[in-house]
């Protein structure tokens, strides 16, 4: 491709988000020591010193973890734990509980409850700091995550392009979208829809395995754009597999008829019979050979101009930026 390409080049990398931690402890000395420990670490932190208040301060600013002492006025705990469960705004929030020696029951209620860990009081700061970092570092893994493929989402997306960028690492992004999904989607429904988004995802990472290298990597963008990362001098071989592989599978997410006419048929809004092909993959290819990046966008704005471009073209196919600086 020869056409000429305007890179975004203002745009920042995302910014590091400062975590954000609630004690709740009804001793203000316990409170001010974890709040001391947790900042040090580089925490936002914010106190308080029952389970009722803590609940309020939750629910009107959903913070990324609560350690929470079991024994406490209003709610204690257990009771704070199950609150938050409860309420969809922090139901998905981290929970550690602290709690004495000996208070055994209350551990099995709290994990019941849904609690995340565990410290035992007397405790060191250290380990207090360990297991706070490993719950929060679980709890994005989890966020970042599509829960339809298990495929690393946005967030993990972005924050491999970014590290690759500024290892200044040779590599090459695939950019993968589907063509006339939403034809397929409005008349075999969602739950087939969804169907054929796994399916997609199984295609990518058995293709990723099979010819991707070591340092391979396979994200959903979400809906279906997916973004694949693999060394450079790979993404024609891994184009190729993916686009043979699918236009041969995909045929079996389709009704006898449709697959023997080649097409569906849906009727619009306006009463008229619609065709739309059978559902192709386009893949647009950003390479380091000829271009160098400051950001990850500019690396995905390249493959996603390839990527549309690729899309007026009938059935699947694949191009790569052959463009330089």
């Amino acid at each position: 491709m020869d056409a000429e390409s305007q890179m975004p080049m203002d745009v920042e990398e995302p910014p590091v988000q400062v975590e954000d931690i609630l004690v709740v402890d009804d001793s203000p000395t316990m409170a001010r020591l974890l709040e001391m420990g947790l900042t040090k670490a580089g925490f936002a932190v914010r106190v308080a010193h029952d389970g009722g208040a803590a609940f309020d301060m939750a629910t009107g600013r959903v913070p990324d973890l609560v350690l929470a002492d079991v024994m406490m006025p209003v709610l204690d705990g257990v009771e704070l734990t199950q609150h938050l469960r409860a309420d969809p705004r922090t139901a998905s929030t981290t929970i550690i509980l602290v709690t004495a020696k000996g208070q055994s029951g209350a551990k099995l209620e709290g994990f019941e409850a849904g609690a995340d860990d565990y410290i035992v009081k007397p405790f060191d700061i250290d380990e207090l700091l360990a297991r706070v970092k490993g719950a929060l570092r679980r709890a994005r893994v989890l966020r970042a995550e599509s829960p339809l493929t298990r495929l690393p989402g946005n967030e993990m997306i972005q924050s491999e392009i970014a590290r690759r960028v500024r290892r200044q690492a040779t590599f090459s992004l695939l950019y993968v979208d589907l063509d006339n999904f939403k034809a397929y989607n409005d008349k075999y429904g969602f739950i087939e829809g969804d169907r054929v988004i796994q399916f997609t995802a199984s295609v990518l990472r058995d293709a990723m395995m099979a010819v991707g290298g070591p340092d391979a990597f396979v994200g959903h963008v979400g809906g279906d754009d997916f973004v694949l990362l693999t060394q450079f001098g790979r993404e024609h071989t891994l184009a190729q597999t993916i686009v043979s592989t699918f236009d041969t599978a995909i045929l079996e997410m389709y009704s006898d008829e449709d697959r023997k006419r080649g097409y569906i048929e849906t009727t619009s809004r306006r009463g008229e019979l619609q065709r739309f092909p059978i559902v192709s993959i386009s893949i647009g290819i950003a390479t380091t050979e000829r271009r160098s990046y400051e950001h990850y966008a500019q690396v995905v704005a390249i493959a996603t101009e390839m990527k549309t471009f690729m899309k007026k073209t009938p059935g699947s196919s694949w191009a790569v930026d052959a463009r330089s600086n």
